[in-house]
């Protein structure tokens, strides 16, 4: 009969020391009050506190949180844009008294905060400023969070512009001129490549001109040097230079109509063809050259005649001086 009622006196007894016993976990602070006025601050681990005369009156986290703020506000050139500022704060554990009991949102007195600091800087911007100087905008959300929030113990670890968005005509607009210098840039370098293939091709063409001329003169000199040693040659066997000419016209003859017929695409030029062809087209020319000679001297002799040269008058040697005698 004892045991049984040792039973519910040991189990009270155990709720009653439970009361008295609470724990705190790893970085958290309790504050405790005691009648409703505060006591102190417990930190991690197994606390003690009096029933009913003592209270938890809070728990404070001491771990770095994160607070999301969206702004949306105006630039420099009149274009809105929402702005997402992260801040990182902390809750300084010296100052968890402060923290607890001087700020009764902390979360919306930085959001504050923030808009006040974004809404300050911003609208100095134009937009492609506050992509370029968002860190900037960072900073100065910072340095008046710190300001701000110290005195309330709160440390702001870190302030971050994790987005800037603005209007979807706008950002299209941008992505249009953005094409629109790509494609600028781009017709750029291939009128560039093209002025360079140009001028590639003509210095080709030119160097190309400059070789068959090359080529052509040699080829005639070396013409010219073969003609001149067959005419030596046959003139060795007893062939007079007229016979050898015609003799070496006729050859070019026949190897000319050789060549022609060698081509299939080629149009037919029929010139006399009989043995007396070459002998005959080497008389019409020396008759051409013999003609053209006779011209030449009948002009000069014409011209002579009418008191026409074609040398400069010599001038008259000045008078000599009658004083000087020899």
């Amino acid at each position: 009969m004892g045991g049984f009622v040792a039973i519910p006196i040991f189990i009270f007894s155990f709720l009653f020391l439970l009361m008295f016993i609470f724990i705190v976990k790893q970085q958290t602070a309790a504050i405790i009050e005691r009648f409703g006025r505060f006591q102190s601050i417990r930190n991690s681990g197994i606390q003690f506190k009096i029933p009913i005369i003592d209270r938890i009156a809070g728990r404070i986290n001491l771990k770095i949180q994160q607070l999301d703020v969206i702004v949306e506000t105006k630039t420099k050139d009149d274009v809105f844009v929402r702005l997402k500022i992260s801040v990182q704060f902390q809750v300084i554990k010296e100052k968890v008294y402060e923290a607890f009991y001087r700020l009764e949102s902390p979360n919306d007195q930085i959001t504050s905060y923030v808009f006040d600091v974004v809404r300050a800087e911003v609208p100095k911007m134009k937009l492609d400023y506050v992509f370029e100087r968002k860190d900037d905008i960072a900073i100065a959300v910072k340095r008046e969070l710190n300001e701000a929030m110290i005195d309330y113990g709160y440390d702001i670890i870190k302030t971050l512009v994790t987005d800037i968005d603005p209007d979807i005509q706008v950002k299209a607009a941008m992505n249009r001129i953005n094409a629109a210098e790509r494609e600028k840039v781009a017709a750029e370098y291939e009128a560039e490549a093209e002025r360079i293939k140009i001028v590639a091709k003509a210095r080709a063409e030119a160097e190309s001109k400059r070789l068959q001329g090359q080529g052509i003169a040699d080829q005639r000199r070396e013409i010219a040097r073969g003609l001149e040693e067959s005419v030596d040659v046959l003139n060795n066997v007893g062939i007079n230079s007229q016979e050898a000419s015609a003799l070496i016209v006729v050859t070019q003859h026949y190897d000319t109509l050789q060549s022609i017929g060698e081509e299939t695409n080629t149009n037919l030029i029929l010139l006399p063809n009989s043995p007396q062809a070459g002998s005959n087209m080497l008389n019409d020319m020396i008759a051409s050259f013999v003609a053209s000679n006779k011209i030449g001297e009948e002009m000069k002799k014409s011209n002579e005649a009418k008191g026409i040269t074609g040398k400069k008058p010599r001038r008259n040697p000045p008078p000599a001086d009658p004083e000087v005698s020899f």
